[in-house]
């Protein structure tokens, strides 16, 4: 399932897991800090070495060395994962802008500072439509690798998409007001007409494209995503597909709409 609702956001309880992709419950943690004592004043890393001599030391307890190879493998995946400890938490800090989400179907964890994911690192679950001019789906496909750490990127981007495909359809390309109006009296699908003005509203009307606009979130990047293929499908998918079946007719019916159209034709 694939749709601006099931986009991981911070708002919601139940997305499309970033690592195993189902569309479930997201379970929320908030983290707290605990700060290093003195013997060990920085984090420590694990090595593969570490754990062969942690099986080989007879002189730990089975069960504390099954516990610390355990730990050890989990820190070497380079994974966050959760450690069972019953120390009280009542003292420690609670990390702030910072939180972490559990999926209920795999279990993994995804890392969250302020309203975007920092792990894993993958691309938001909005494939670009085929028909997409190539420049175009460069653009698009790069919005989709940097909207989880830069929303106000990614919204950029896809507004230059929304220009470039207005360029295509035979206008300017450097003004979306201009080419709205011009599409129209075109005869522009207005429903089309409504969708290039809500990339135009939405992204602030002073704002030129490519820029950034502070006032830019993940959500509003997610809904220009919807909008740059409704755009696309309605412009150019279509036509394509209505063409590529006109073509597919009969060479002697092809001829019958062609004589059928050159008489309702007024007389130059």
């Amino acid at each position: 399932m694939t749709s601006e609702n099931t986009i991981p956001l911070i708002t919601k309880t139940a997305f499309n897991c970033p690592h195993c992709g189902a569309y479930t419950t997201q379970h929320w943690y908030q983290l707290v800090a605990d700060a290093y004592g003195e013997k060990h004043r920085t984090p420590s890393i694990p090595t593969l070495e570490m754990i062969e001599e942690f099986k080989a030391d007879r002189e730990i307890p089975k069960e504390t060395r099954d516990n610390l190879v355990s730990f050890c493998e989990k820190m070497l995946r380079e994974k966050p994962f959760f450690e069972n400890n019953n120390n009280s938490l009542y003292s420690r800090p609670i990390v702030q802008n910072c939180n972490i989400s559990e999926c209920y179907n795999c279990k993994e964890i995804s890392v969250w500072v302020h309203d975007h994911i920092v792990y894993p690192n993958t691309k938001i679950d909005i494939p670009a439509n085929n028909d997409l001019p190539e420049h175009i789906k460069q653009l698009f496909e790069e919005a989709r690798e940097i909207v989880s750490c830069s929303p106000k990127g990614a919204a950029a981007l896809l507004r230059l998409c929304v220009q470039y495909l207005c360029k295509e359809l035979g206008e300017s390309g450097k003004n979306i007001d201009k080419d709205i109006a011009a599409l129209v009296a075109k005869g522009l699908n207005p429903l089309i007409q409504k969708a290039l003005d809500v990339v135009r509203v939405i992204g602030n009307e002073s704002v030129h494209p490519g820029e950034i606009n502070l006032n830019d979130n993940k959500e509003i990047a997610v809904k220009l995503f919807g909008l740059v293929n409704i755009i696309c499908e309605q412009m150019i998918s279509q036509p394509k597909q209505i063409n590529e079946l006109y073509s597919d007719l009969p060479k002697a019916k092809l001829e019958g709409i062609e004589k059928r159209d050159a008489k309702s034709k007024p007389d130059e």
